[in-house]
């Protein structure tokens, strides 16, 4: 009897024993798969915290897009009313109409770099307004590539109205130097 008692204490014994092992066990899973996806989560909120910087970056640049775009015009106005250019009559921002105006001149007559090339040697309020026009849509065209995660939509930009008007306001400015020599 007593053989038997001590079988019976040592099987209670070994079926605790293997009660906790069990317990142990799914509890420390249960504790790995809580971690991973702790992770994960972590991984995730580091990469929204990410995209938010670069849309707030963003963001405050199309916030200040209208003061940017006003002060573009102020110093497009001067150099339109020099080479006799009107804007296009679209409904578009009265910035995207003064270019839209200036390159669709251009396209139709080439001889708009040779009028805007005199009157940047001839005028200096005019040459004052291409230099003030470049500065500022050239560092726009920066800041936009500096804080556009993706590019697309500093490409947009440079590839846009902005971009032309640049190389074509460059260019009659080249030319105005060149014949100063």
């Amino acid at each position: 009897m007593q053989d038997m008692l001590i079988i019976i204490g040592f099987s209670i014994l070994l079926i605790l024993g293997l009660i906790s092992l069990y317990l142990v066990k799914s509890t420390n899973s249960r504790i790995q798969e809580i971690q991973k996806t702790l992770t994960y989560q972590h991984n995730v909120i580091v990469k929204i915290q990410s995209v938010l910087k670069n849309k707030s970056a963003t963001n405050a640049v199309a916030e200040n897009a209208e003061m940017i775009y006003q002060d573009l015009l102020q110093n497009l106005i001067p150099i339109m009313a020099a080479i006799d250019v009107m804007p296009r009559n679209t409904n578009e921002h009265p910035l995207w109409r003064a270019l839209g105006g200036i390159m669709d001149e251009y396209a139709k007559n080439p001889f708009a770099l040779e009028k805007l090339r005199r009157c940047i040697k001839l005028d200096s309020e005019v040459a004052r307004s291409v230099d003030n026009y470049m500065n500022r849509a050239d560092s726009f065209l920066n800041h936009l590539t500096t804080t556009d995660p993706d590019g697309i939509l500093a490409a947009t930009f440079t590839d846009g109205l902005l971009g032309q008007s640049l190389t074509f306001f460059a260019q009659a400015k080249q030319l105005a130097n060149q014949s100063n020599e």
